[in-house]
C-alpha cells in the first residue's frame, strides 16, 4: 500500500478524554501461538504507522516447528514493530509494549520488555493447563512476579466472543478474531487509525461477509475498550517523521528482491527465469515472482535444489536472466552446479537467504554464517563475486547490482541476505522507473562467412561473449570439463588449466575496478572503526551515531562487496588504531580481513538466532574506547 510522505493524520473514530503522552519512538511486540495471527497483527500495525508517516522497522519471529503443540514455548510466534518520528534502522532492542496471548508467549518474551513497560495479556488463556505448559509454577498474573510492569489483564477471548455474537460463527472461528481485538487495543493505545485495517478486512474477507463483519467488530471492540475502560488512564502519540518527499510503501526484503529482479530484467530487456525449490526463509521470493507473469517472469518450482540451479543455468545459456534462491542447506546442494556456471562462465544470480545452521539448524531464525560458504564453498578453485544487502529496502538495489556484475563480467554472482532482512520491513521510497539504471547487453551477431567462433575469446574485462543458441555461425560447446582457452574445447593440458584458473580468478578480481570505493561514516580522526556487513548495518550505524553524540571518536564502514573487496579497503583500514567487526557468526569476515590485509582486529560474535541489539554494539564500542 503506497502513501505520501506527509499523509493526513490518523483518525481515531472518537475524541479521547484521556491524557495523551507524546513519544519520539515506540516498540510494540505481539506474541502468541502460531495460529493466533500475530504476524497479521504486526503487519497491520506497521502498515498503519507507515501510512501515518512514521519511520518503521519490523522483526517477525516465527516458530521453528511447523506444528508445535499449542500452548507450548516451541509454538510461540511474534512480530515486533518499531515506529518513530525520526529515522530508525532497527526494529528496536527492548519493547515498550508487549501483547501476550497466552502464558507461553509471556514466558518467552517477557525478558525483552523494558522495566515499567506496558504488558497486555489475554487473561482468559491463563488456565492451569496452559500455565503449566509454559513452565510456570504459579499463575504469573496473581503471584506479583509482574509487579515491575504496567500489567493490563484483558479478557480478550470473552470480549471477542461477545462482539461477534449473532453472526453464527463457531467458537473456533470466533476465537480467531482475537488478534483483531488486540490490534484495535494497540491502535487506540498509540493513536493509530483503523481505516487501513478496515480496508484490508474488506479486501481479504469480502467473499465471506460473516468473517469480515466479525473481524470488523473485534477490531472496533478492542479500540473502544481502550477508550472506555478505566484501566487505561492515558495513551500515546508518535508524530510523523520528516521523510524525503515522495511516494512510499512498506516493503519486506524478499519482496524487494523479487521486484529488484524484475527491474533488472527490464533494464536489460531480458526475460526473467526463476528456478527454485521451496525453503524457509527464501520461499516468499518465489511466491512474489509468481504473481508477475505479465512482466515476462517465468517461475519454476523444481523437484530439488540441484534441478533448480541447473534450470537457471539453462535459462542463462538461452539468453535469459537466470536466478535461483535458497538458504544455506540448499546452497550446499547447489554447489556443484554453481561450479558448472563458473566453468561455463554464464551469468546467473544465486540468492542465499541465510538462516541458523548447521544442517536444518534454526530454519526460522537469522544468522550470517554462510559468508565463507559463499566465497569458498565449492570444489576446486571456483571464484565468484559475492555481495550482501544491508536492509529490506536495500535488497531492491543490491539484486540489480548483482545482475550488473554478472552480466558485465559473465560470471555467477551470489547475493547474501538473511532471515532478519528477508522477513523484516521498512518504508521504501518507490523510485521513478525512468531513473533505474540501464544495463543494455550486447550479444555477438551471427556470421555466415565461415569464420570460426571462439566462445572463450575475452574482452578487456576478461568476459567471454554471451552467444545465444541458434544464432547462425555461433555454434559452440559448453560443459563442466576444463576448457581450452579461446576455443572452449575440452583440454587436459596442465598449462592450460593453470591459465584458465588464473583467468577466472583475474576476472573476479577485475570487478573491484568497477565497484565504488569503500566509504566511511563518522569521525574523521576516529581511533576505532566499526566494520560491518549484511543485516548488522542497522544496529551498527545506530550504535555509532549514539556514541558520536556522546562525544566518542568512532567511525563506521559497511561492506556491500565481499568478494572482491573494494580496492581501497586495505589502505582505509590501516588508518585506524582499532577495528571492531560485529558478526552473527563466529568471525568469518574477521578471518578474511585478517588474512587478506594482515592487520589485527577485534571480533564480536553472536549466534543466538537473533540480530544484534544496539546496546550490545554500544557496550562493545565503549569497552574498546
Amino acid at each position: 500500500m503506497a502513501a505520501a510522505a506527509t499523509p493526513s493524520g490518523a483518525s481515531s473514530g472518537t475524541d479521547s478524554q484521556k491524557t495523551v503522552v507524546e513519544l519520539g519512538t515506540a516498540t510494540v511486540r505481539f506474541c502468541g501461538d502460531s495460529g493466533d495471527g500475530m504476524q497479521l497483527a504486526g503487519t497491520q500495525l506497521s502498515t498503519t504507522s507507515a501510512l501515518f508517516g512514521n519511520d518503521v522497522a519490523t522483526f517477525p519471529d516465527y516458530p521453528a516447528e511447523i506444528r508445535a503443540p499449542r500452548g507450548t514455548k516451541a509454538g510461540v510466534s511474534g512480530f515486533q514493530v518499531h515506529f518513530a518520528s525520526t529515522a530508525i534502522y532497527t526494529p528496536g532492542d527492548q519493547v515498550d509494549a508487549l501483547v501476550a496471548m497466552n502464558p507461553a508467549a509471556l514466558a518467552t518474551n517477557l525478558a525483552d520488555l523494558v522495566r515499567g513497560g506496558i504488558l497486555v495479556v489475554n487473561q482468559d488463556a491463563f488456565d492451569a493447563k496452559d500455565i503449566n505448559k509454559a513452565g510456570y509454577q504459579s499463575d504469573p498474573l496473581q503471584d506479583q512476579s509482574l509487579d515491575n510492569y504496567q500489567l493490563f489483564k484483558v479478557s480478550m477471548t470473552k470480549l471477542t466472543r461477545a462482539a461477534v455474537e449473532g453472526l453464527e460463527l463457531s467458537v473456533k472461528e470466533a476465537d480467531r478474531c482475537r488478534n483483531f481485538f488486540a490490534m484495535g487495543l494497540v491502535f487506540w493505545l498509540y493513536g493509530r487509525s483503523m481505516d487501513a485495517t478496515l480496508r484490508y478486512i474488506d479486501e481479504k474477507f469480502g467473499k465471506r461477509p460473516a468473517i469480515a463483519e466479525a473481524n470488523r467488530r473485534a477490531l472496533k471492540t478492542g479500540y473502544y475498550y481502550g477508550e472506555t475502560t478505566e484501566a487505561f488512564s492515558s495513551h500515546y502519540s508518535v508524530p510523523r517523521a520528516t521523510l524525503e518527499p515522495g511516494t512510499y510503501r512498506s516493503i519486506m526484503g524478499n519482496t524487494a528482491v523479487a521486484w529488484g529482479l524484475i527491474a533488472a530484467a527490464k533494464s536489460s530487456d531480458k526475460d526473467l527465469f526463476f528456478g527454485t525449490y521451496p525453503i524457509t526463509p527464501a520461499s516468499d521470493i518465489l511466491h512474489e515472482l509468481s504473481k508477475h507473469k505479465n512482466f515476462g517472469v517465468r517461475t519454476f518450482q523444481a523437484e530439488d535444489e540441484i534441478a533448480a540451479v541447473c534450470s537457471a543455468i539453462g535459462a542463462a545459456f538461452s539468453g535469459a536472466l537466470g536466478v535461483t534462491a535458497s538458504s544455506g542447506p540448499g546452497i550446499a546442494l547447489k554447489s556443484e552446479a554453481i561450479g558448472l556456471a563458473v566453468m561455463t562462465e554464464l551469468p546467473i544470480i544465486v540468492i542465499n537467504v541465510q538462516r541458523g545452521g548447521p544442517s536444518t539448524g534454526l530454519p526460522t531464525k537469522t544468522e550470517q554464517a554462510d559468508l565463507l560458504q559463499a566465497i569458498y564453498g565449492r570444489n576446486g578453485e571456483c571464484p565468484l563475486p559475492v555481495i550482501a544487502a544491508r536492509s529490506p529496502a536495500d535488497c531492491f538495489d543490491a539484486v540489480q547490482e548483482a545482475w550488473r556484475i554478472a552480466s558485465t563480467f559473465m560470471v555467477p554472482v551470489i547475493l547474501l541476505t538473511d532471515g532478519y532482512i528477508a522477513n523484516g520491513s521498512e518504508p521504501w521510497k518507490i523510485p521513478d522507473a525512468k531513473s533505474l539504471p540501464e544495463n543494455k547487453i550486447q550479444h555477438p551477431a551471427g556470421s555466415s562467412n565461415g569464420e570460426k567462433f571462439l566462445p572463450y575469446a575475452r574482452d578487456a574485462r576478461l568476459a567471454r561473449p554471451w552467444a545465444i543458441p541458434g544464432t547462425p555461425g555461433l555454434m559452440h560447446r559448453l560443459g563442466g570439463l576444463e576448457k581450452q582457452d579461446g576455443t572452449g574445447n575440452v583440454s587436459y593440458e596442465p598449462e592450460n588449466h593453470q591459465l584458465m584458473v588464473d583467468l577466472r580468478q583475474k576476472k573476479v578480481d577485475n570487478v573491484a575496478k568497477e565497484i565504488p570505493l569503500q566509504e566511511v561514516e563518522g569521525e574523521e580522526n576516529a581511533k576505532l572503526l566499526v566494520l560491518s556487513w549484511g543485516g548488522t548495518y542497522g544496529a551498527c550505524t545506530t550504535a555509532v551515531h549514539r556514541i558520536i553524540a556522546e562525544g566518542g571518536t568512532v567511525a563506521h564502514a559497511h561492506l556491500r562487496y565481499l568478494n572482491p573487496f573494494p580496492s581501497n579497503l586495505g589502505s582505509l583500514l590501516k588508518n585506524y588504531e582499532k577495528i571492531l567487526i560485529p558478526e552473527l557468526n563466529m568471525g568469518q569476515l574477521d578471518l578474511l580481513i585478517r588474512s587478506r590485509f594482515l592487520i589485527d582486529t577485534f571480533s564480536f560474535n553472536k549466534v543466538q538466532g537473533k540480530p544484534f541489539a544496539i546496546s550490545e554494539i554500544e557496550e562493545k564500542i565503549k569497552e574498546l574506547l
